[in-house]
């Protein structure tokens, strides 16, 4: 009895994704360590300001995306959300939130493999065309549920997008004699770097044939339903199949053509910029030239 409705829930999930008109949807949530961004070391933040940075930081960190897909394409985009009083928060964190995952519409198709993207940087929209990276997935044939669906796990090492916070961390530094560590940096950002290659555990299923993942992921012969990506993991909290209202899938087309490489150095310039600006005193006076 078993092996017969096995055998007649693969009859249905075939005929559903032979259909031309198929698509799917996933809504995942997605959580950030912000251990690293504690501001320890600055004599200028007081007990009171580390707990309200902590605070904001935590609420930036976690975020619920949906994911519209069919058999070649995707598009992925984060829930908005009400503000609510005193999480707005000041122009370092906003500038904070554009680069933790968020913002803007990530389209991806899986067929052409190619990926557009909107970002809203200090002011400025910006489409970011590539091509997908290339993941060396390695299978490792462990699995688990995930909700009613049974994944398999695989990994890759990945260089992580210079844009992305998420994968910074704190620069390791030596004990060293007290005239030496007055001389370090107190700028925040000046102690943190970004590392040039994570690894990415991500959890797919077979019972979902389709190439498609959160954000940049995809590859793998079943839909992912979460990953793991040094400090951030995503886990997909609701599957529907072929819903009756569906979704139009395509690509963003507001804002400045870039590819991700020269944005990624957009970023970093004007990221230095800022610091330089912050250690003048002339605060988030910063522009991006139109």
């Amino acid at each position: 009895m078993k092996n017969l409705l096995t055998s007649f829930f693969l009859i249905l999930t075939t005929l559903a994704f032979a259909q031309k008109d198929f698509q799917g949807y996933v809504v995942y949530e997605s959580k950030t360590s912000v251990s690293d961004f504690k501001m320890g070391g600055n004599r200028e933040i007081t007990p009171e300001m580390q707990k309200m940075i902590d605070e904001r930081m935590k609420k930036l960190s976690e975020k619920t995306f949906d994911l519209y897909f069919d058999l070649n394409a995707s598009i992925y985009k984060e829930q908005e959300k009400l503000e609510t009083p005193g999480t707005q928060g000041g122009g370092s964190m906003r500038m904070m939130a554009s680069f933790a995952g968020g913002g803007g519409t990530f389209y991806k198709n899986v067929k052409t493999k190619n990926y557009v993207v909107d970002k809203e940087i200090f002011g400025k929209e910006f489409l970011v065309k590539d091509s997908l990276p290339k993941y060396d997935w390695k299978i490792t044939g462990e699995s688990k549920k995930i909700g009613n669906y049974t994944c398999f796990k695989a990994t890759a090492k990945v260089k992580p997008s210079q844009s992305d916070f998420r994968n910074m961390r704190r620069k390791k530094q030596e004990e060293t004699t007290d005239e030496k560590k007055n001389d370090r940096p107190t700028n925040f950002m000046d102690q943190m770097e970004m590392p040039t290659e994570i690894e990415v555990v991500a959890w797919y299923t077979p019972d979902i044939p389709v190439s498609q993942g959160p954000e940049m992921y995809y590859g793998l012969p079943g839909l992912i339903l979460e990953v793991a990506a040094d400090k951030t993991i995503i886990l997909a909290s609701k599957v529907v199949l072929n819903a009756k209202d569906k979704k139009e899938i395509k690509a963003p087309t507001n804002g400045k053509e870039i590819n991700q490489n020269d944005f990624d150095e957009t970023v970093t310039k004007k990221m230095q910029e800022m610091r330089d600006m912050y250690q003048n005193g002339r605060g988030n006076q910063m522009r991006i030239p139109r």
